[in-house]
């Protein structure tokens, strides 16, 4: 087969699956374009529900791990912080910043209410290098960490925290320790009355069980003199938390210290909305797959109707080839033009999607998202899933195709033409 021979038959190829693409003849015309809007109604569903689960993802990263430092090395015993250990943690390529701390467990009581709290005794100067709960603070009452000043026993509450235990900004609430001081009346829990300076909203569980203090206020209340229980740190890279933290270890001793990161408390809600996303992703691929077959109805009543054409061009001697290329380049057109409204469509959906979510819940009142973290509907759209619905969405569309081009190539001139 020589060159000029070959290039004949591509230009063959090319110019006969454009021109079917556009014909208007016939009913294929309307099942071609039943066919595009069934890809790309099938494209532009899947693009929105991977777009709100990025959102959901999105959500859990500033928030969760926004406020929560993402990894903590905790003492065998209480220590005394030094400005070399934090040197040494901070040396460790990867991590950020390393604050000491004193946490541990506590009750909240407030009149009859009585709630289990995390208790958290940080510098506010330091802490803020490690967390961005800052950005979470307010409306009502301080909106900075420098609201805990030490000896003045301020404490900031999760706002689902404060709502239970029915306090607010200004109001005194009792931290008690599971830990008893010896007295003349016996043993007695240790306690203290602080006062709200802030309230936390993150839409995270922090909310509902986190409690602030300033590491000086920390240190009296659980009698650690200058000691601490651990540092956290802030790490460049979330997805290496496990290796940064080891790193870290090894630097202070793997004896004196152990580790403890975002992915141990976290790590499986993480997981499951990788995992759910990579489900609806298959699951809804199958549906792009049934509306790409509809392209095999549309490809072979095509052939059916250019039947004559194509015993013709065998007649006069055109290869199998040609042919063949003719249906795919045909499936390949109406899959792009599917492929591509069905994105741009799903793009402007999922963009306009929370505003009109927002419009429902108040216009008719309602509280679609009380059982999630987060009161609105939240939506990422990335380019790299805009890309790899593009590319799973045409294989199968290409795919489609070979059946009815086959069929188109095996047509026998004499049979087709003895009935015209």
């Amino acid at each position: 087969m020589t060159p000029e021979f070959r290039k004949a038959n591509s230009r063959l190829a090319a110019e006969l699956g454009v021109r079917y693409a556009f014909s208007r003849r016939g009913s294929g015309a309307l099942i071609g374009w039943v066919a595009i809007a069934g890809l790309a109604l099938s494209v532009a569903v899947l693009v929105v529900v991977l777009s709100v689960v990025n959102g959901f993802e999105r959500e859990l990263r500033e928030r969760v791990f926004g406020v929560l430092p993402h990894a903590g090395l905790w003492g065998d015993q209480p220590f005394v912080p030094s400005t070399l250990e934090t040197s040494k943690l901070t040396a460790v390529p990867g991590v950020l910043a390393a604050v000491p701390i004193v946490q541990g467990s506590a009750l909240a009581v407030a009149g009859d209410a009585v709630q289990g709290v995390l208790l958290t005794g940080a510098e506010p100067a330091a802490y803020r290098h490690v967390s961005g709960m800052e950005s979470f603070l307010g409306p009502t009452g301080a909106t900075t960490l420098d609201a805990l000043r030490p000896g003045g026993f301020g404490v900031i509450l999760g706002a689902r925290l404060a709502a239970r235990l029915g306090v607010g900004v200004g109001d005194s609430v009792r931290l008690m320790l599971p830990l008893g001081s010896l007295t003349l009346a016996g043993m007695l829990p240790r306690q203290k009355r602080f006062q709200v300076v802030a309230l936390l909203r993150s839409g995270s569980e922090l909310d509902a069980r986190a409690a602030f203090i300033h590491l000086v206020d920390a240190q009296r209340l659980f009698r650690l003199g200058g000691q601490v229980h651990g540092y956290q740190l802030r790490l460049a890279d979330l997805d290496a938390a496990n290796a940064l933290a080891g790193q870290a270890v090894r630097r202070l001793g793997e004896d004196r210290f152990f580790a403890r990161t975002w992915q141990h408390s976290h790590g499986n809600l993480h997981r499951a909305i990788g995992a759910q996303k990579a489900t609806l992703f298959v699951l809804l691929a199958f549906l792009v797959g049934v509306a790409a077959f509809n392209l095999v109805s549309t490809l072979i009543m095509t052939v059916e109707q250019r039947g004559a054409d194509i015993a013709i061009l065998k007649t006069m001697g055109a290869a199998s080839a040609p042919l063949i290329g003719c249906f795919v380049l045909l499936g390949a057109l109406i899959g792009v033009v599917g492929i591509l409204s069905g994105i741009a469509f799903g793009t402007a959906v999922a963009t306009g999607l929370p505003a009109v979510f927002a419009w429902i819940n108040e216009g008719l009142n309602l509280d679609l998202m009380s059982q999630y973290f987060i009161s609105y509907l939240p939506v990422d759209i990335w380019p790299s899933d805009l890309a790899r619905i593009a590319t799973v969405s045409f294989t199968l569309c290409v795919a489609c195709t070979l059946y009815p081009a086959w069929r188109a190539a095996r047509l026998l001139p004499s049979r087709v033409l003895a009935h015209e």
